[in-house]
């Protein structure tokens, strides 16, 4: 018979004070920095980490990784719970994201080696399964003295996990408070930015640059919101509260798949009797004088489930929309020139705009729609400068490239070499068409007369009556030449619409072009296009 084993009531206790001692440590991490600096992110109205990472995904769904981390520096395990980096698994309208935010109360939120090399993994591991990468940046850059020295700067370079990303699955961040280093990397890395008003974002803060070279400059002139939304382009989207901010982050995922193998997620379509009878508003919402503004928004609401658009950079360069929406329930990107604004020409900002629109839309499989009223590109010295030949050139790469489905209409007016890059004949798109009026030139009929018969005021008014018969009937010549019936004829418009049928002929058009082949999917030539310009 066997001998009956005797418990060890030691064993028993073993047991008990190891549970006790996880219980300890994790109740610790949960901490984070102290109850002190938790009070002062409260007093400032502001969210802890922990709290952003809630509000931002599915009640109950996260599952956080790397909890017990800490410094590997000696002596600093104690202050640095989770080590400064908050990451995890969550869901967002039911589907998986990968999560990090940075605690600023944990050492200003400064990145550590741990910490980071926590974060890296676990982007890694969201490219590797297919989960969308969501930054909740507040941090003033590196630590020292993790960093500091041969071996630590060796061991905390930027790394290549999220440049080879290559947009295979979708990255979006928000600037939540000071942003210095790791937090505007991830930003500049990222497919969509939003920024919360009185945060900043930028290489280094105010005080190690007069530290490090006597400039003295305040957050908002260094990086606030308006800095980076009307100037540089960084930011997609400013909001007031933290909360809006990452409901805008909610709200972009949901127009993009999990990853660049899916389509996006089609939503319920808006019902016919709801979206036809607006459509009418289409025949008088546009002058018919090409000169008068009006505000495009307005036509691509119209056209547009619900008449809910998703703005990308709306500050940006105010002469083009580029936007997010849905049609028949598809999310689809529309690229459409704003009269309203530079009477539509766009400038350098407008093309790396539509450039880096292109880029996000061909990658994670959206269509792309372009609506034309434009007298051209922007000219003049200031563009010039800025290298306009080049933006527009990279404006017809990307477009070029792009293999998802996409779609072109003359609204009003399209002129010289903005109707190629907006899609026009030959330019790649599987469908081009134009509202009747629409009228398609080199250039506007009244700069073509002045350039072809210019008026001459020396003459005697018996000639002056001439040049001035003349130039009207030029004038009318032109308004002929430019009208769509032409290129429609000799097949270089795929169709002639009335406005009141663009919505249908998008619907029926995105749905032929999207094909049984591919299923819409596109070739992803643009994924590995830089994500900040």
């Amino acid at each position: 018979m066997p001998q009956a084993s005797i418990p060890n009531p030691e064993s028993h206790l073993e047991t008990i004070d190891r549970n006790e001692e996880l219980a300890r440590k994790r109740a610790h991490a949960l901490g984070m920095g102290g109850a002190a600096k938790l009070e002062r992110t409260r007093q400032r109205g502001a969210l802890n980490a922990r709290e952003r990472i809630t509000h931002l995904v599915d009640d109950g769904s996260f599952f956080e990784l790397g909890m017990l981390a800490h410094s590997d520096v000696p002596g600093m395990e104690a202050r640095t719970p989770a080590d400064g980096k908050i990451v995890g698994m969550g869901r967002i309208d039911a589907r998986p994201v990968l999560v990090k935010a940075d605690d600023v109360t944990v050492l200003a939120g400064a990145g550590g080696r741990i910490g980071s090399q926590k974060s890296k993994n676990a982007v890694q591991l969201a490219i590797d399964k297919g989960y969308p990468i969501v930054n909740l940046g507040e941090a003033g850059g590196a630590r020292l003295p993790d960093i500091q020295g041969s071996d630590g700067l060796s061991s905390m370079t930027v790394g290549t996990t999220l440049s080879m990303r290559k947009r295979q699955v979708p990255m979006a961040s928000a600037i939540l408070g000071e942003c210095f280093g790791s937090p505007s990397w991830h930003a500049a890395f990222s497919d969509f930015v939003v920024q919360l008003k009185g945060s900043c974002m930028a290489v280094s803060g105010p005080r190690v640059l007069e530290i490090a070279t006597g400039e003295k400059v305040g957050n908002e002139e260094l990086g606030g919101w308006k800095l980076h939304a009307t100037v540089t382009g960084l930011v997609d989207m400013a909001a007031d509260t933290e909360d809006q901010c990452l409901a805008l982050i909610r709200e972009f995922l949901g127009f993009l798949p999990s990853n660049s193998q899916q389509l996006p997620p089609r939503a319920t379509p808006e019902a016919a009797e709801s979206a036809s009878p607006r459509q009418a508003r289409l025949m008088t919402m546009v002058p018919e004088q090409s000169r008068r503004a009006y505000d495009m928004r307005e036509v691509v609401r119209t056209l547009a489930d619900g008449q809910h658009l998703f703005e990308l950079k709306p500050l940006l360069d105010r002469s083009v929309i580029t936007c997010l929406a849905r049609i028949d329930g598809h999310p689809v990107g529309i690229i459409a020139t704003n009269p309203m604004f530079s009477a539509g020409a766009m400038g350098p900002d407008g093309c790396a705009k539509c450039t880096s629109f292109i880029c996000l839309c061909d990658s994670f499989n959206i269509p792309l729609v372009f609506l034309h009223d434009t007298p051209g590109f922007f000219v003049g010295k200031s563009a010039e400068l800025r290298g306009m030949p080049g933006k527009i050139i990279n404006f017809i790469e990307a477009l070029s490239q792009a293999t998802v489905p996409k779609v072109a209409v003359v609204v009003r007016k399209s002129y010289g070499m903005a109707y190629g890059n907006l899609a026009g004949p030959g330019m790649g798109a599987d469908f081009v068409f134009a509202w009747a009026g629409a009228d398609i030139s080199f250039m506007s009929r009244d700069v073509a007369v002045n350039v072809i018969s210019p008026v001459d005021e020396t003459t005697s008014p018996e000639v002056q009556a001439e040049q001035a018969l003349r130039r009207e009937t030029l004038r009318e010549e032109l308004h002929t030449t430019s009208a769509p019936w032409r290129a429609a004829g000799l097949g270089y418009l795929d169709d002639v619409i009335r406005a009141d049928q663009t919505r249908q002929v998008l619907i029926d058009s995105l749905a032929m072009a999207r094909g049984t082949r591919h299923n819409g999917l596109s070739e992803h030539a643009l994924a590995g296009w830089p994500t900040s310009f």
